[in-house]
Order: structure tokens, then sequence, then C-alpha cells
């Protein structure tokens, strides 16, 4: 009762009540990111949450977890206990995978490499647009899977929709779900949320698979 009372005094203060502070952390603990460009939801839900965002960080470090709070392309990142930044395995002694720790698939592990690889490079050759993201056509990501790791998307359509849904679920992508895939000039958006789901080092490491794989081009080329 303590804690209770100690909290709606403070939201008391920040004008806010209780059952909107908890619409707030269900939210962040459910979906473990906030996007304010994905939605008028998530838009309302950021706005609050840059109006309490002491509290909500105090409240989350009881349980041992940290935010992450992107004031330029107003993104907020839920991490759980023993998590390092950004995207780095979980210390030895973490909990079971389950909730925010939940696994991704191979193929999702692999779509996010890439994702992140293909971001890196639009940002060093300056094609980010003002909210931070990257355009990246269909064939172009189909191409930078092989390229770079050698995979190719599902055969199924279902199941390439299915992945692309989990990784929008994530706010790492933005796509017309009725274009995307369907047109040959159809495109995603690859958010800025992506830098932190994939270490320097991975991504030093694939962009070294990636200028290897085009000197051998190259080579292959000239003979």
């Amino acid at each position: 009762m303590m804690l209770r009372d100690t909290l709606e005094q403070a939201l008391s203060e920040a004008q806010l009540t209780l059952p909107a502070f908890s619409e707030l952390l269900i939210r962040l603990l459910d979906q473990g990111v906030l996007c304010r460009d994905e939605s008028l939801t998530e838009q309302a839900l950021y706005d609050r949450f840059v109006r309490i965002e002491p509290l909500v960080r105090e409240y989350l470090s009881v349980l041992g977890m940290d935010l992450l709070h992107d004031t330029r392309f107003r993104y907020v990142r839920v991490y759980p206990p023993g998590a390092e930044r950004p995207g780095l395995p979980d210390t030895p002694d973490a909990p079971p995978a389950t909730g925010l720790r939940a696994r991704l698939s191979p193929l999702e592990v692999a779509l996010v490499l890439v994702l992140r690889a293909q971001y890196d490079r639009a940002l060093r050759e300056g094609d980010v647009d003002e909210d931070g993201c990257v355009l990246l056509t269909y064939e172009g990501l189909t191409l930078a899977l092989r390229n770079l790791l050698d995979r190719s998307l599902p055969d199924s359509r279902t199941e390439r929709r299915a992945l692309f849904a989990s990784l929008r679920r994530m706010r790492l992508v933005q796509y017309n779900a009725e274009e995307w895939m369907e047109h040959p000039g159809s495109y995603l958006k690859i958010r800025p949320l992506i830098v932190t789901f994939v270490s320097d080092d991975v991504l030093a490491t694939l962009n070294m698979q990636d200028e290897a794989a085009t000197e051998s081009e190259d080579d292959q080329d000239v003979r």
C-alpha cells in the first residue's frame, strides 16, 4: 500500500491517473518498444512517457530493467534484466527467454543483420530521411540477404508475410502491407531503432563479408 500511495502521489503531481500509468507500463512490457510515429495510440503513449520518464525508469529499475530513450527519433526501448546494449548476448546468469527475452528465429536474425548493414551503408552515404529512416526495395533486400549471408526468403508468401510482420511488431520497419512484396518497386522503411539490435562488432564483420563478396565478383568479371 505504501508503494501505491507514493506512486499515486507522484502521478497526481504529473496530472496523470494510475490507470493511464498502468496502460503505458503494460504496453512497454508487452511490446518492448514505443515509436511515436507508429500510430496515434503510440503517439499518445510516447507523449505520456515523456511527461513521467523518471518515474517510469524508477519503476522499471525495481524490476531490473533499463530504458533507452532516443529523443531525436522519438522511440523508447525496454531492456530486460541482464541484457546488454545494443543487442548483445545476455549475461550467463540471465533468466529464461520469455516475454521481452523471446528469441528470434534464425531467419529473423538474418534479416535483422542485413537490415542493420543496409542502414549503415545508407547512413554513410547520407541517404537517410529526416526521420532517420532508410528506404529499401524488396529486390534490394533479397539481394543483400543472399550476398551477405547466403540466405533466401521463404518460398511461401504466408511465411514471408509473417516474417515481415514480426519485424514490424519490433518497430524495425514500416511498409504498406498491400504493396510490399507484391510490386517490383515496393519498398520498406528501415527505422533508426535497428541500430540498437546489432552491435558494432557484428556490423563490422558483416561489412567485411560484403567487401570480400564484392572483390570476388570483381575478380570474376576481370576473368
